[in-house]
């Protein structure tokens, strides 16, 4: 399996930068030791479009579609978004700490934000996600495990594992197991 290559910076090479002005930097001596994987599609169940990416840089349209009255002034952001076809965008760098994780918990330390990497599935909780993406995002994964030595294999998980009752994503149509086969080749 062939790694991404990440910069001193935080930013991956070779891969579409968009900058999220949805970030700042982590407190104090915070270590990066956590990926949390997300599902976002916008309207949802819907894909394509760039509306995941106007809203992470807060340009979503409120007038585009119903839904989007709701969330347009929503300040948020992930490291990167994988979209249906694999293609890989980065939004913040790995240093800084995008707004993704929201009111969370992991193994009872409070705000994963401080310490996770959040990537984002274009994908809905019930659909499943496509091949493109579980490669793309098994790179992505290995690549950050490389980097960032806190990030142990056990340190992977759904948003709705850090945000119980308030987050369902990436939902019972992601497959983990999918997933752990593709990082242990």
């Amino acid at each position: 399996m062939s790694e991404l290559t990440i910069d001193n910076t935080g930013w991956l090479r070779s891969v579409e930068a968009i900058r999220s002005p949805n970030y700042d930097a982590r407190p104090g001596n915070s270590k990066i030791k956590l990926i949390v994987i997300h599902g976002i599609s916008l309207p949802p169940t819907e894909f394509g479009g760039g509306y995941i990416q106007q809203l992470f840089c807060n340009a979503l349209d409120a007038g585009a579609h119903e839904y989007f009255s709701a969330i347009c002034e929503m300040r948020v952001s992930a490291h990167c978004l994988i979209e249906r076809d694999g293609n890989l965008i980065q939004f913040v760098s790995f240093l800084n700490r995008a707004w993704h994780a929201g009111e969370s918990s992991w193994r009872g330390e409070q705000a994963c934000n401080d310490y996770s990497i959040g990537i984002e599935l274009e994908g809905t909780d019930d659909l499943s996600y496509t091949e493109a993406q579980y490669r793309q995002l098994s790179l992505l994964v290995a690549s950050l495990k490389s980097q960032y030595g806190d990030i142990d294999s056990s340190a992977i998980c759904g948003h709705s594992d850090i945000a119980p009752g308030r987050k369902t994503d990436p939902g019972p149509a992601f497959d983990w197991q999918h997933l752990h086969r593709l990082l242990e080749v």
